[in-house]
């Protein structure tokens, strides 16, 4: 050993120390050590470790409150309501809403278990020496008896208030993406299921605005028509007419193969839903020869001298047909609401 290296007796117990770790220092394989564990208030003050585990079961609370704040936003709000919150401007209500407590509901949960563990479970450091890959079967008892230490330590079956607390938060979550569910289909209200067609309601030409009169439809032609009293500029005019859009046909009556049809026609006139059966494409081409009218989106073809059947195309049934009639005014008028949903097929049909 060089004289370098011999501890130099003569010097203070103060210098003789630092002068080692010093060398320790130049050493980059030497074991640095751990630094002496400093107790929590928590782990010596009962008082100080249920304060904590009060706030771990306020926050797992919260986000329960939080996540029924997100199903009874998807009830309250309409889809349609425009709020102004500063600073964000005009929002929609019901999608700030669930942003907001889907939001406090998931963070409430994660700073829940990050004051748990920081404050309650044990934060003891352990070193531990590196092993192979392939555990033993001294390994696989070891990790068992670490889970059940720290199992322990997590004071889980002790706290029993954040047990109780994160058990019903965690179980509340997914509830929210149940309530995403709805936008897959017709709520129970059956939305789908009527239009704004009622008996006594007139048919208007949606190019002129005006009503409409037998007259005015000619034998092949094609119009289309929408209630009356729906406005091209009301909030709601898409969601109205995508249910309520009609096209009108005129087809001599000796033509006409279905009874029904004829029955719900007046004079040649027939009233069918615009919307394509398939996947909902507004229909709008006509051939008067064969009175078939074909969709453009995928090709489906309706004969609409045949109670709008599908004769081709992945449709999956006829166009729903709407009666009609003449008031006394002598305009075209709906003598009820569609039988049946407009549109594509949905689980709800049959």
């Amino acid at each position: 050993m060089s004289s370098q290296q011999i501890p130099d007796e003569n010097l203070p117990v103060e210098q003789d120390a630092a002068h080692g770790a010093a060398e320790v220092a130049h050493d980059p394989f030497a074991d640095p050590g751990l630094p002496a564990h400093r107790p929590r208030i928590q782990d010596i003050d009962e008082r100080a470790a249920n304060r904590s585990e009060r706030a771990v079961a306020l926050m797992f609370t919260l986000s329960m409150l939080a996540t029924i704040g997100f199903i009874a936003s998807y009830v309250i709000f309409p889809v349609d309501k425009i709020v102004f919150i500063w600073p964000f401007g005009h929002v929609s209500a019901l999608n700030f809403s669930l942003g907001l407590t889907l939001g406090l509901a998931l963070f409430l949960i994660g700073a829940g278990a990050v004051h748990w563990a920081r404050t309650l479970m044990s934060d003891v450091e352990v070193a531990d020496d590196r092993h192979a890959i392939e555990a033993t079967p001294e390994v696989k008892a070891k990790v068992m008896a670490d889970f059940a230490a720290g199992a322990d330590e997590s004071a889980l079956g002790r706290r029993k208030l954040i047990r109780n607390t994160m058990f019903g938060a965690l179980a509340l979550v997914p509830l929210s993406g149940v309530m995403l569910l709805r936008d897959l289909g017709p709520l129970p209200e059956k939305k789908l299921r009527s239009t704004l067609w009622a008996k006594g309601k007139q048919l208007v030409n949606m190019n002129t605005m005006e009503p409409l009169r037998p007259e005015d439809v000619v034998v092949g032609s094609l119009t289309f028509a929408m209630p009356e009293g729906l406005e091209e500029d009301a909030h709601d005019f898409q969601t109205q007419i995508a249910k309520a859009a009609l096209m009108i046909i005129r087809i001599e009556p000796d033509n006409i193969k279905d009874k029904r049809e004829r029955e719900w026609a007046h004079e040649g006139i027939v009233a069918f839903s615009k919307i394509c059966t398939h996947v909902g494409c507004p229909i709008s081409l006509y051939e008067q020869q064969t009175h078939h009218v074909l969709c453009p989106c995928h090709q489906s073809t309706f004969d609409l001298s045949d109670g709008a059947r599908v004769i081709f195309g992945p449709a999956g049934h006829a166009l729903p047909q709407l009666r009609i009639g003449v008031n006394s005014e002598g305009n075209l008028e709906a003598l009820g609401d569609f039988e049946e949903p407009v549109g594509p097929a949905f689980w709800e049909r049959g």
